[in-house]
């Protein structure tokens, strides 16, 4: 009996990557459009620290499953 083949692991990784870069190109255009006057840690925090963090939990989670 043939084994299916091996998936890879990170798919789901690239899959969230993929949707966190849209979702954060989407919120800078929605700023950018909308001259939003938000200050600058809060507009870091939301464009580039939250989806970072995200990011790496979520490597870190599924490179240690076996």
């Amino acid at each position: 009996m043939e084994r299916p083949p091996k998936r890879n692991r990170l798919t789901p990784w690239y899959i969230g990557l993929v949707i966190t870069l849209a979702a954060v190109a989407f919120v800078g255009g929605r700023m950018y459009a909308g001259e939003c006057s938000a200050p600058l840690f809060v507009e870091l925090g939301v464009l580039l620290v939250i989806p970072a963090v995200y990011l790496t939990l979520m490597y870190l989670t599924f490179i240690s499953q076996d």
